[in-house]
């Protein structure tokens, strides 16, 4: 399959399809996305928005969450404020999230089955990691985008004049929930 992914990309490049996609690294509209990676997501969102290639910085990830006050979501939506001109974040969670209910117990089974050792998870645990915490879903994507926006706005290196608001978005139609919180 990457191989024609590949092929795609030389083809893509040599027919020069990327000059409609030409723009800056600094977002026009301002605005970081913080939502999941689910495949049902890649081209509804932007679509749903009305969003344009260069429109908005997207970070995607599992869930859509923060799971850190210092992981790689959060470093991004710093960069994207004090070093690309974002003013505005989004925190977008979605219906039928894969990641709503997802278990630790089952994932780090699932690990061992397909041939990580024992020895490996014992060592993450050793070494501090809380793998039932880290591996553990949430409950309600509601709640999730609740807690995101909460640490975004609270965290100590977020400038207060930046507005930060959750959403959930209907999987299937792409349709936007804002949720009432608190501004």
């Amino acid at each position: 399959m990457i191989e024609e992914i590949l092929k795609h990309n030389r083809e893509f490049v040599e027919g020069k399809g990327y000059e409609r996609f030409i723009t800056s690294k600094y977002p026009d509209r301002k605005i970081a996305i913080v939502t999941c990676m689910d495949t049902r997501l890649v081209e509804l969102l932007p679509a749903a928005l009305g969003l344009r290639n260069g429109d908005v910085k997207i970070i995607k990830n599992a869930g859509g969450v923060i799971t850190n006050p210092f992981d790689s979501t959060m470093r991004s939506l710093l960069i994207a404020v004090y070093e690309l001109g974002v003013e505005e974040i989004m925190v977008i969670g979605h219906t039928e999230c894969g990641v709503q209910g997802m278990n630790a117990a089952e994932m780090l089974h699932l690990m061992k089955e397909r041939g990580v050792p024992e020895s490996n998870i014992s060592l993450m645990r050793h070494c501090g990691i809380d793998l039932d915490s880290w591996l553990h879903g949430f409950d309600e994507v509601e709640q999730s985008v609740a807690e995101t926006v909460d640490l975004i706005r609270k965290h100590p290196l977020m400038t207060a004049d930046i507005r930060v608001a959750g959403y959930v978005m209907d999987s299937l139609t792409g349709e936007l929930r804002p949720l009432p919180i608190d501004a």
